[in-house]
């Protein structure tokens, strides 16, 4: 079905800007501070949930304010940084998981970054700068780019036009191809401490954030996610289920992502996979006599499972998972995926 195009009036949409956050800013200025030493290339990498995202559009900005402040950040509200708010400034692209759709002009989700979107930010940087600061270009997640992707972007990664700033962002930059990773400057995100996430979440109006901080591994955004209501009453359905191998019911429990939207059922096996990589840690440090992290509301029900694991079979189970959360931006089942899942995690107490 062909969908209408927009009204004449409608507005387009942008991509949402992400600001900085608050232990970012100090680890920013230091890198500003340098700016006529800066790698044109840079890999910004770090825990997922940290906000690497928001750091690398830091990074954009206070390379385009036009009045940056006295620590070099970006001002919020000159010209330059008005345009980046509104996702419209001439010298900012972003290739992420989300594209404007041309016939409806809104954002849709994607797979991946294919190769026809890199061309296009080559053919950006090959143009002046409208606004004469400097041009840049955003890649999050870069390893989503599929390999021609990749592959278009080595030359301009080795040899950007002079004034142009290239700067990808990944969790995983293991699954980037070598050629990028050795063409750019690695830079690890600030990450928060736990007092500054705590209260990072309280500010957002979290009731129990070292409950959500601690589901989400200190990754105060992916704790942010953990604490919206619908988020959180499946996590407590699925740790219900998982507390009772015996009882659990794969295929019953599965079922539970096929009743999201299909647009949805993708994200709902993504957070399945991110509570079984958690119960399974918990499961190895209680079953080395250690103390529960992630799961602490599960703490009593880990403790009996680990005295029935072995530690062989749950050491193989969790790089199953692993492994599939790798495979998570190819064509899959979503609840045959959790299914399976299911089902071998019931055999590890047979």
């Amino acid at each position: 079905m062909t969908m209408a195009r927009p009204d004449d009036d409608a507005v387009p949409a942008a991509l949402p800007w992400l600001p900085l956050l608050p232990w970012q800013a100090e680890s920013l200025a230091q890198l500003v501070a340098q700016r006529d030493t800066l790698a044109h290339a840079l890999l910004i990498h770090g825990a997922r949930g940290i906000g690497k995202h928001a750091f690398a559009l830091g990074i954009a900005q206070a390379l385009l304010c036009e009045t940056p402040r006295p620590d070099g950040l970006g001002c919020g509200t000159c010209p330059g940084c008005r345009y980046l708010n509104a996702g419209a400034h001439p010298d900012l692209m972003r290739l992420e998981l989300l594209e404007i759709d041309p016939d409806t002009g809104q954002l849709e989700a994607v797979d991946q970054i294919p190769v026809d979107r890199v061309r296009a930010l080559i053919d950006f940087t090959l143009v002046t700068s409208h606004r004469q600061r400097a041009k840049v270009a955003v890649i999050a997640p870069a390893e989503r780019m599929n390999p021609a992707a990749a592959n278009a972007l080595l030359k301009t990664l080795e040899e950007p036009p002079p004034g142009t700033y290239l700067i990808l962002v990944s969790d995983a930059p293991g699954r980037l191809p070598p050629t990028v990773v050795s063409r750019c400057r690695r830079l690890a995100a600030p990450a928060p401490t736990e007092a500054q996430a705590l209260a990072w979440l309280a500010e957002q109006g979290i009731a129990e954030p070292e409950l959500a901080l601690a589901q989400a591994r200190g990754a105060p955004l992916a704790a942010l996610s953990h604490a919206e209501t619908s988020v959180r009453d499946e996590r407590q359905a699925w740790v219900a289920a998982l507390s009772d191998p015996g009882r659990l019911s794969p295929t019953r429990l599965a079922a539970r992502i096929d009743a999201a939207g299909k647009d949805e059922r993708r994200a709902r096996l993504a957070w399945a996979i991110e509570w079984l990589i958690a119960w399974t840690v918990d499961l190895a440090r209680a079953a080395a006599g250690g103390s529960v992290r992630q799961n602490p509301d599960a703490a009593r029900a880990l403790a009996t499972l680990a005295r029935r694991v072995a530690p062989v079979q749950l050491f193989r189970y969790h790089q199953s998972l692993l492994q599939e959360r790798a495979q998570l931006a190819h064509p899959l089942v979503p609840r045959l995926v959790a299914e399976a899942l299911l089902i071998d995690y019931q055999g590890l107490f047979r």
